[in-house]
């Protein structure tokens, strides 16, 4: 089967993609559509394969980097699923007390991807954790789509608890210096909005095109911020202008950035909606930020 590149497809279908990983559509519908785009040689097995993640050539950071320690931890979150479990990751060649980050996947638990994003924060001089929201469920699956589908069945306020606890965890952790932030990608952007309005001792959130808290929550809002956003994804930048009101209103220390032309899961290195350029950007501004903020 050919290898499609990102110029041969119809961009439209990054939107389909969209609706489908949010579970807007189903994936017999998501087929169905997709064969709209099957024209000129192009067919839905070539279609689909180019629009699922490659996780195996997609690492940055593997597991056994000997830059660094990653190992799978568990820590109770009383008010959330109960035990959960996380990866736990810092670098090797630090001396004293490190400043932490909570990772926080997306709407399908802890796959590959963000595995990698917490260890690669730990290669820029943080301990991380990077939780499994699924763990009461069995954990994540192997793949996205059984992982959106378990996802699906928990409470979101539920699993917010679970990171707010990953947060105790890392707080209290002796490598820890006590200074937390959280990053988070689509729903995990969500909780490092919310994780920003619940935590009041939470020292930086760096929400990647996540969903906006609603007014009253966001004036709760105390934490720095650095919101990321994709300039094609119309369906989250819809919250950002009235968020953004509150934010102002209230003093609270922000930035924004918003990537033109570029689609919604943009960081994302394991899918064709990745833009190298926007996301090496977007990474260097975070760690940059976590830096100025934590350390």
């Amino acid at each position: 089967m050919k290898k499609l590149t990102k110029e041969e497809v119809n961009p439209e279908i990054f939107d389909l993609y969209d609706d489908y990983a949010h579970s807007k559509i189903d994936r017999r519908a998501f087929m169905e559509r997709l064969s709209i785009y099957a024209v000129g040689g192009i067919t839905v097995g070539s279609l689909m394969s180019f629009m699922m993640p490659n996780y195996k050539d997609t690492m940055l950071v593997a597991p056994d980097d000997e830059r660094i320690s990653s190992d799978y931890i568990n820590y109770e979150s009383p008010k959330g699923g109960g035990t959960i479990k996380g990866l736990l990751s810092k670098p090797n060649n630090s001396s004293g007390k490190l400043p932490g980050i909570v990772v926080v996947h997306e709407n399908r638990g802890l796959n590959p991807y963000i595995e990698d994003v917490g260890r690669r924060a730990a290669v820029d001089g943080f301990i991380t954790l990077a939780p499994d929201a699924l763990t009461p469920l069995g954990g994540y699956p192997g793949n996205d789509e059984e992982g959106r589908a378990m996802q699906s069945k928990r409470d979101r306020n539920e699993m917010l608890e679970d990171f707010i606890a990953a947060y105790e965890y890392l707080r209290n952790h002796p490598d820890c210096n006590g200074k937390i932030g959280v990053v988070g990608f689509c729903f995990g952007g969500w909780i490092a909005n919310m994780m920003a309005v619940k935590v009041s001792t939470l020292g930086a959130a760096v929400p990647f095109y996540g969903g906006q808290p609603s007014a009253e929550d966001a004036a709760k809002v105390e934490a720095p911020l650095m919101l990321q956003y994709a300039g094609l994804d119309t369906r989250v930048n819809a919250g950002w202008p009235a968020y953004e009101e509150v934010l102002k209103a209230n003093n609270v220390k922000y930035e924004v950035f918003i990537y033109p032309e570029v689609n919604h899961g943009f960081h994302n290195n394991t899918t064709p909606r990745y833009d190298e350029a926007a996301a090496t950007l977007a990474w260097s501004r975070t760690i940059k930020f976590f830096k100025d903020n934590l350390v």
